[in-house]
């Protein structure tokens, strides 16, 4: 009798399609990935997608007259996204405690420092637009559709928003950061020239 020294598996080896599940799945995250980075650079067409995207979303619950819910934990998890967007991506509050760090500059003779985000601008958009296409599923299953009266859960985002978006400006405000940049920055300097 022949004693097993190794774990052998059982059924005879059925490893051929679990490799090629495997091998579809490789190619098909790479390929995604391909196109991702193919958009990268089309900011103004990733954002019109994701627009069309939350259209339809909003257009499916409308036509339902349901899934409050799913809207309003997207409406949350939309927030949580925009203040990692608005937010630096090291806190000079951290920082002005910390005192060994670097701060933002406050006089214009300091050091001029970039704005970093938390969250980039395509992760962002990648995680609005996953957001918005997962929220779209939810609407065809109706165990998602929990009977709500949703002017209170609008009245409560409405007042969460609000508040927190008060409390991200303050900090803006207090730490002169500006998350938003129009281009370039260019420096103009006009020379007048007497004869």
């Amino acid at each position: 009798r022949r004693r097993a020294t190794t774990m052998e598996p059982v059924g005879g080896g059925g490893g051929g399609a679990s490799s090629a599940a495997e091998r579809y799945r490789a190619e098909a995250a790479r390929a995604f990935q391909h196109y991702l980075d193919r958009a990268a650079p089309h900011t103004a067409g990733r954002w019109a997608g994701t627009l069309l995207a939350a259209a339809v979303y909003a257009l499916r619950v409308y036509y339902v007259q349901g899934f409050y819910v799913v809207s309003y934990g997207l409406g949350i998890y939309l927030l949580n996204l925009l203040i990692g967007f608005l937010s630096p991506m090291v806190d000079p509050e951290l920082e002005a405690l910390d005192q060994a760090g670097p701060a933002l500059p406050t006089r214009g003779n300091d050091e001029f420092k970039p704005f970093i985000r938390r969250l980039p601008e395509f992760k962002f958009w990648y995680a609005i637009t996953k957001a918005f296409c997962v929220a779209f599923v939810m609407t065809f299953f109706s165990v998602f559709d929990v009977p709500v009266f949703w002017p209170i859960l609008l009245c409560y985002w409405i007042v969460l928003f609000v508040l927190t978006m008060k409390r991200q400006i303050l900090h803006m405000v207090k730490y002169k950061y500006v998350p938003f940049s129009m281009g370039k920055q260019v420096r103009v300097c006009c020379w007048l020239e007497v004869n």
